[in-house]
C-alpha cells in the first residue's frame, strides 16, 4: 500500500481527489488539510509515501514545500495552473494533475507513483546484487520496469541523469533505469568511470577528446562542470 497525504487549501480539491484515491486498491489515505504547515508536520513524522500537492497554497506554496521535503516522500502536483509544470518537475514531481482531476488522469499518475516507489525500494533492498565490489567490475544490475537488466562496464559510453530516472548510453543501445545518479556511481569501478557533470558520468577510455572544458565522446559533446574538474583532470593525466 503506498501512504498518502492530500495537501490543498480547498477542500472541495480534497473531496474529489479522496473520492478517486478512495477507488485505488493500493492507495491509503493516511491524512488530509487545507494547511501546508500541518502536512508539513505530518511528513517530517514520517509514514508518508506520496503527498497530492497543490501549488497555490497561502503561507508556504507547494513549491517550497517540496524544497523543505525533499528527498522524504514523493510528490504529485496538482493546479489550475499549467505554467508551474516545468517547475514542478525541476523538483522532481512523480507526475502534474490540471484541476479538475479526472478519474482516469488521477488512475495514471497513480500507477506511475506507484512504479516509482517500487523501483526505489527495489534498488534499496538489492543493494548487494547491484553494487559489486571493485573486484566484479565486468558488468552491473539495473531496474528497468520490470526486471533487473545485466549491463557489461566495457558497453557503457557514459550515463545521463534525467529527473527521476538514468540513462544508460551504450554504442548500440540507450537502457532506462529508475535510480540515482549516486547509486549508479557507486556501481560503476571508479577506475574505469567518472562523474564529469551533475548529470553526466563518463567511461574515460571511450572519451575521443578534450576541448576548452567539453569532452567529446561518441556523438555527444558534454560540459564539464566546475566541481568536477580538478578531479577528472588528475584521472586523466
Amino acid at each position: 500500500m503506498i501512504r498518502c497525504l492530500i495537501v490543498d487549501d480547498k477542500p472541495l480539491a480534497i473531496d474529489v481527489l479522496k473520492h478517486h484515491l478512495a477507488k485505488v486498491p493500493f492507495l491509503e489515505l493516511v491524512h488530509s488539510t487545507t494547511d501546508p504547515l500541518e502536512a508539513l508536520n505530518k511528513v517530517m513524522e514520517g509514514g508518508i509515501d506520496l503527498i497530492f500537492l497543490d501549488i497555490q497554497m497561502p503561507e508556504l506554496s507547494g513549491l517550497q514545500f517540496m524544497k523543505i521535503v525533499g528527498t522524504k516522500c514523493q510528490v504529485i502536483l496538482t493546479t489550475a495552473y499549467s505554467e508551474y509544470a516545468l517547475e514542478g518537475f525541476e523538483n522532481n514531481a512523480i507526475d502534474y494533475l490540471l484541476k479538475p482531476v479526472s478519474f482516469e488522469r488521477f488512475y495514471k499518475a497513480a500507477e506511475k507513483a506507484q512504479f516509482v516507489l517500487k523501483a526505489l525500494a527495489t534498488d534499496s533492498q538489492s543493494s548487494a546484487l547491484t553494487a559489486p565490489s571493485e573486484k566484479e567490475t565486468d558488468h552491473i544490475f539495473v531496474k528497468t520496469e520490470y526486471k533487473l537488466v545485466r549491463v557489461n562496464t566495457a558497453d557503457i559510453v557514459y550515463v545521463e541523469g534525467m529527473q527521476n530516472y538514468i540513462v544508460i548510453c551504450t554504442h548500440t543501445e540507450k537502457i532506462t533505469s529508475l535510480q540515482t545518479m549516486k547509486k549508479t556511481e557507486e556501481q560503476l569501478p571508479s577506475t574505469q568511470f567518472l562523474r564529469v557533470h551533475k548529470s553526466f558520468i563518463v567511461a574515460l577510455n571511450k572519451i575521443s577528446s578534450i576541448e576548452r572544458n567539453r569532452i567529446y565522446i561518441a556523438d555527444q559533446v558534454i560540459a564539464l562542470g566546475d566541481v568536477y574538474k580538478d578531479a577528472f583532470y588528475k584521472a586523466i593525466s
